[in-house]
């Protein structure tokens, strides 16, 4: 089974083309199940995400598409939520989606907070220490498990994104984290958008996704589409990196439920 859980729509304000088009683009590939995980509206951020007042429209689009289609895929409904202590919404956290994503974009700098994965802000790699950068995002992303809020821990290694690399060995730094994901019973996805970034590799790299095979942390796919062309994208590859290490079964969802399946 071919599964694709994370991929937006025009509504965060930085992607293009419709509903429709994403899934007729994911049918033509033969994906048999495709999540729309937009950012969720959030009080932080509001160029890059769907305002509250649009979330209605939001699941309208994806539920009136999951009936549309029904007969050639199964479309399923969910956010990707950026974890920010204080800014989560309740209405997402109680939302009636198949899952959630839970991703990192924001670190704290001084008093303020840096986004780190945005080009405008690259600068700041170079004012503080690599490896401290990296062990904070580290942190971040294993306080978001904590929470137990989430289904799905979004690009793991997203701080790599500019190769701003640490000088300690990554599997050290993100030990912790992946046994908080782990305890948390949450899914990685095998991200491919890293390979249309600098970074040029998938998210989680080898080295993070076989750390997780030994923890025996269920996986996913998820192209991240902003674009119709984006849609499966690099998905042969993902799937290659996963045989390579000993995954032949990822998670997909219903209803917060997961179900493991064949890819």
């Amino acid at each position: 089974m071919r599964v694709d859980l994370h991929n937006h729509t025009t509504l965060c304000n930085h992607a293009n083309g419709t509903v429709d088009e994403y899934i007729q683009r994911a049918i033509e590939l033969g994906i048999d199940e495709y999540g729309f995980s937009d950012h969720a509206p959030m009080n932080y951020d509001p160029k890059y995400r769907m305002d509250i007042s649009q979330r209605a429209l939001y699941e309208k689009w994806v539920l009136d598409a999951k009936e549309k289609y029904k007969d050639q895929i199964k479309v399923l409904l969910a956010y990707e939520v950026d974890y920010l202590d204080g800014y989560i919404l309740d209405e997402i956290k109680n939302a009636k989606v198949d899952y959630l994503i839970g991703s990192v974009h924001f670190l704290k700098n001084k008093s303020d907070m840096w986004g780190f994965d945005n080009p405008e802000f690259i600068g700041v790699y170079k004012s503080k220490d690599i490896d401290t950068i990296w062990a904070e995002y580290f942190q971040a992303i294993k306080a978001m498990a904590k929470t137990q809020i989430f289904d799905i821990a979004g690009h793991l290694d997203l701080i790599k994104v500019f190769k701003f690399l640490p000088k300690k060995d990554v599997r050290l730094i993100a030990s912790d984290t992946l046994k908080e994901i782990k305890k948390s019973n949450m899914v990685l996805e095998i991200n491919p958008a890293g390979l249309r970034k600098p970074i040029g590799e998938t998210y989680p790299s080898r080295q993070l996704l076989e750390l997780a095979y030994e923890m025996d942390i269920n996986i996913t796919f998820g192209s991240d589409a902003h674009e119709i062309d984006q849609v499966g994208f690099k998905y042969e590859e993902a799937v290659i990196l996963a045989k390579e290490i000993g995954y032949t079964k990822c998670v997909t969802f219903e209803n917060r439920e997961k179900q493991l399946v064949t890819f």
